[in-house]
């Protein structure tokens, strides 16, 4: 076995557990030991111990590969109008008790939680301790598959309709700004939960956000254009489900591949990426990563009088990212060719309702460079 095979699955076995995780790097915290305290370089987040965390129920260890990517959630709780630090800590300790007496797990699933107050939580053990040394992070449960490599930040609330407060929005950018800092990741490395799981989160409302957040977490980083990646696909690979990988399932079976759009990242899933690599001179990753090589391959153009399974992948994933009257029916419509010009608005494309790269990158959960041009920056003024 090579080494990159133990690292690869050696953190699988990490990131699908939801209790007591495996050692696969850095010292483990025995249950209930005291973490390092803080130097105070982010005197702003609350540590556990100050919000009155519970000692783990479980051995609690950092991960062998390097962080990523952010993940962001929001937490299914009500949007509260208690915006004070009291409620901030209330939050912190329902949130753990919630993941530790009915989920099980070992501690906080999160590393880190923001209170509609702006009230910024540590939350799994060891995560500020990790992020002020820069360290390799804590691995965690919020995300089955990204648990080893993805920050993950809870905020609180429910934003399928609604949006956060502002003093929410802030916070989090400020806590993006810091782990992008300390882990060398790009305003472009921030992503939603369900663009790796089958799920509601982060919301539909929050989630149209999130081009918006990015461009005030590039602005604080003091990001340069000509440093964002083009497209900055999502790396999904088959540690992970939900409708990304139906979308590259759909696109599959649209090359002639035996493949069933199930949102279940199988094998039949994992040999046709890695047959679709091998046959268009992709690098073929062992874990059947969609590379942003593969992405570029796979995704065909799209015109307005097209149909088929390439058009019933564009028209589930708007449907599955808050398009409600988008129908996967395979014929590109009028409801379609709109749900896709509010689409290419909001991540700054041209608004053709044509599916070129940059609006497969988007649909998929990815970043593109337009979306953080200047008069971008300048909508977020107003």
């Amino acid at each position: 076995m090579s080494p990159r095979d133990l690292t690869r699955r050696t953190l699988l076995k990490a990131s699908v557990a939801t209790g007591a995780v495996a050692a696969v790097g850095g010292g483990l915290a025995l249950p209930g030991a005291a973490q390092a305290a803080p130097s105070g370089r982010f005197p702003w987040i609350i540590d556990c111990d100050s919000w009155g965390g519970r000692p783990p129920a479980g051995p609690l260890s950092h991960s062998a590969i390097a962080t990523n990517k952010i993940i962001v959630h929001h937490m299914a709780f009500p949007n509260v109008t208690d915006y004070s630090r009291e409620q901030g800590i209330k939050l912190a300790k329902d949130c753990q008790n919630l993941h530790m007496d009915k989920n099980g797990w070992s501690d906080t699933g999160q590393h880190f939680t923001v209170s509609r107050g702006g009230y910024v939580m540590e939350g799994r053990h060891g995560s500020l301790d990790a992020l002020d040394r820069a360290d390799k992070q804590m691995i965690a449960a919020h995300c089955p598959g990204e648990n080893g490599r993805a920050i993950g930040i809870e905020n609180e609330g429910t934003y399928v309709d609604e949006t956060p407060p502002e003093a929410l929005i802030a916070s989090l950018t400020k806590l993006c700004v810091a782990i992008a800092d300390q882990y060398h990741l790009s305003a472009s490395d921030i992503f939603g939960h369900w663009d790796f799981r089958g799920t509601l989160c982060p919301g539909a409302a929050f989630y149209r956000q999130f081009p918006m957040l990015r461009r005030r977490v590039a602005r604080e980083l003091g990001t340069d254009l000509c440093d964002i990646p083009e497209r900055r696909w999502p790396d999904t690979w088959r540690f992970v489900g939900g409708p990304t990988v139906k979308v590259a399932q759909y696109l599959l079976k649209a090359q002639g591949y035996s493949v069933t759009p199930s949102a279940v990242f199988d094998a039949a899933t994992v040999a046709a990426v890695q047959d679709w690599q091998l046959r268009n001179n992709v690098p073929v990753d062992i874990d059947a990563t969609l590379t942003p090589a593969t992405w570029e391959t796979l995704a065909p153009f799209v015109g307005k009088h097209d149909s088929g399974l390439a058009v019933e992948a564009a028209q589930f994933m708007l449907n599955s990212k808050g398009y409600a009257d988008v129908t996967a029916t395979g014929a590109y419509d009028h409801t379609t060719m709109k749900a896709l010009q509010d689409l290419q608005r909001l991540h700054g494309l041209p608004s053709n309702g044509k599916i070129d790269a940059n609006t497969w990158c988007v649909l998929t959960g990815g970043v593109v460079r337009e979306s953080f041009k200047r008069d971008q920056y300048a909508k977020d003024e107003h």
